[in-house]
């Protein structure tokens, strides 16, 4: 059977969970592509952490290994930061690979130019996870965007503020306390100022801004906000009233002139993010033609993550697979 070569930048939360769901979906790929899925390396940061490795995957600090690999394909990247995920991707497109991230904060900052360079060297990207998780928002807005003209984007892009604000409502605690039981239980890292005050969401809708309209808005013009003013007593006294805080991105255009903003907004019955709860992530899309869509699903965790990326593979080489069938 032919078989696949990939390689793994990082092994954290989203990287172990990638080898993971590869491997225990293996029959599925191969019935799918007609090919054997070979995880061949892994990138690693700490030599001296235990982890659960077949025994013929090469395991790595140095990336020149990872590219040195012989008829590597694939690159899947998981790293925390912008740098040196820039470097190793633009590295991995010069090699010919095709490569699928997860690394929001450097695809907001340098995605046209990684999918300019993938162009060039005639190889592809798949960026699903860099947005919503386990949430098929890049697919269907690239689908939609074939003819319809997407008008404007509401979203829930961060799962942890959506679960905070979720288990202040219900059960009536402040924001301090629902914030560390968020971080024992994975959803908020050590330091989730990112996802707080709203930074996570700000770098999905700018990789959103680009794929809706070629371009960004200048960063400093876009109103960011968090979650961490918030009192409880704010959230029981609209609670009352039958509102709820949801912590939205919202991006349109008006003219030629894009507008963007994250933060906390009130929302009532009639307002289609209002009943998204814990950390699921939702996207509310209005187009031209198709009216308004609107699709959810979980934002965080490693096998929702794991997922969009190995849809983008599967999508990746499906297309390949018809080429070939063509030619």
């Amino acid at each position: 059977m032919t078989v696949i070569k990939v390689a793994l930048l990082g092994f954290g939360t989203v990287g172990e969970g990638l080898y993971e769901s590869i491997n225990s979906h293996q029959q599925q790929l191969q019935a799918l592509l007609g090919a054997e899925v070979h995880i061949a390396g892994v990138l690693i940061q700490d030599s001296e952490k235990q982890r659960r490795l077949a025994e013929d995957v090469l395991v790595t600090t140095n990336f020149n290994d990872i590219l040195n690999i012989p008829d590597l394909q694939v690159v899947f990247e998981a790293i925390v930061g912008e740098d040196p995920s820039y470097e190793y991707l633009s590295k991995a497109i010069e090699r010919g690979c095709d490569i699928i991230t997860a690394n929001k904060v450097m695809f907001a900052k340098h995605g046209e130019e990684l999918l300019r360079k993938a162009r060039e060297y005639n190889v592809s990207i798949g960026y699903e996870a860099t947005v919503a998780g386990g949430v098929p928002v890049i697919r269907t807005i690239a689908q939609l965007l074939q003819v319809n003209r997407v008008e404007k984007i509401q979203a829930i892009l961060n799962g942890t503020s959506n679960f905070i604000l979720t288990e202040m409502r219900k059960n009536e605690l402040p924001f301090e306390t629902v914030l560390k039981s968020a971080q024992d239980l994975g959803y908020a890292e050590a330091d989730p100022s990112n996802d707080v005050e709203g930074f996570d969401a700000f770098y999905k809708l700018m990789i959103l801004s680009n794929l809706l309209f070629g371009k960004q808005p200048d960063w400093h013009e876009v109103k960011v906000e968090g979650i961490s003013e918030i009192s409880n007593h704010q959230i029981q006294s609209a609670h009352q009233k039958n509102e709820r805080y949801k912590h939205i991105a919202e991006i349109k255009k008006d003219g030629d002139q894009i507008i963007a903003s994250v933060g906390p907004a009130l929302t009532n019955e009639d307002h289609p993010l209002y009943n998204i709860e814990g950390v699921d992530n939702a996207i509310v899309i209005k187009a031209s033609l198709a009216g308004t869509i609107a699709i959810q699903g979980p934002g965080a965790g490693s096998y929702p993550t794991a997922s969009a990326m190995i849809e983008d593979f599967a999508h990746i080489f499906q297309n390949k697979k018809a080429a070939y069938a063509l030619t």
